[in-house]
């Protein structure tokens, strides 16, 4: 197991050898120098798990209609009939490429991957060297918790940080902050991804699991949900659930988060999520207008 492990190291130390001067032991944070509206440095995009049961190129298209630049992607997403609707996993370097194109032509860009990795650092390896392919800074994840060190290490061998996604309690490990906390100790190449529509499932405040990540927060999944305490529930359309929204940006804002912030949906309205995406965004833009006026008041007040 030892001797699997340490080659799959050294696999992919040699396919990211030319960018061995990253800097992969910072921390795993994305925060911004000191300026007027740190809010500029948020990154607005959308979370492909969106548009899932679409193709990728549809997919793409429907991101192109919102009007927004930045994607996280999957490995698990179906590639498209030019690519015999293969999983992005199962893709040759060739096929990436394909995709690669896909979404320049579209004038997107990859913030991140989300991957699905399994037990075995073999899989890990295949989806970071994905991930870098694409362009992403960070991948989306929840590494097993005895997989801990191993994908650490891995992510400092791409260049790739780790932003450690939370599920629902029963679900996954990182349902509470506090085990997120617990997996970013002594491993410099993780951080979190704010989910906040799944913490109220298990009964979490989003403001109160956002305060207690700061200075970890990579990325955020921008989603609501309509109750607390609820795992079955499906979440809502942004700004109509219980999130409050403007507490969690100004939190942000306070932390100096500059990184993406990926809406997300896993109810599937029909015929598409796009008008819930539209909408979010408009939400989205209201409400940063308001915390920056809010703020500038308080300034000129001062």
């Amino acid at each position: 197991m030892k001797t699997r492990l340490f080659a799959c190291l050294l696999l992919a130390m040699a396919f990211v050898g030319c960018n061995s001067q990253t800097g992969t032991t910072e921390r795993a944070v994305n925060t911004a120098p000191p300026s007027e509206d740190v809010t500029k440095n948020w990154k607005l995009g959308v979370a492909l798990w969106t548009f899932h049961t679409f193709s990728f190129p549809d997919a793409l298209a429907k991101v192109d209609s919102a009007g927004l630049e930045y994607i996280e992607p999957n490995t698990f997403h179906a590639a498209g009939p030019a690519l015999k609707d293969s999983l992005i996993l199962q893709l040759s370097p060739a096929g990436l490429d394909k995709i690669k194109a896909l979404i320049g032509q579209r004038g997107l860009k990859v913030g991140s991957v989300y991957i699905a990795g399994d037990s075995t650092l073999a899989s890990w390896t295949r989806q970071f060297a994905i991930a870098k392919q694409l362009g992403a800074r960070f991948v989306t994840a929840e590494p097993p918790v005895h997989m801990w060190d191993p994908i650490d290490s891995l992510a400092g061998a791409y260049g790739v940080k780790v932003a450690i996604h939370e599920h629902w309690k029963g679900v996954s490990p990182y349902w509470h902050p506090d085990s997120v906390l617990a997996a970013i100790q002594g491993h410099p190449n993780f951080g979190a991804c704010a989910d906040l529509g799944h913490w109220p499932k298990s009964g979490i405040d989003p403001v109160e699991a956002v305060r207690k990540l700061s200075g970890h927060i990579i990325g955020v999944h921008l989603k609501d949900i309509a109750a607390f305490n609820d795992p079955a529930l499906k979440d809502v359309p942004v700004g109509t659930g219980v999130v409050d929204f403007p507490a969690v940006f100004k939190e942000l804002e306070r932390q100096r988060f500059a990184g993406p912030v990926y809406i997300e949906r896993d109810a599937e309205d029909k015929p598409s999520n796009l008008p819930s995406v539209i909408q979010t965004v408009k939400y989205y833009n209201e409400q940063v207008q308001q915390l920056q006026q809010a703020k500038n008041g308080a300034e000129s007040a001062e």
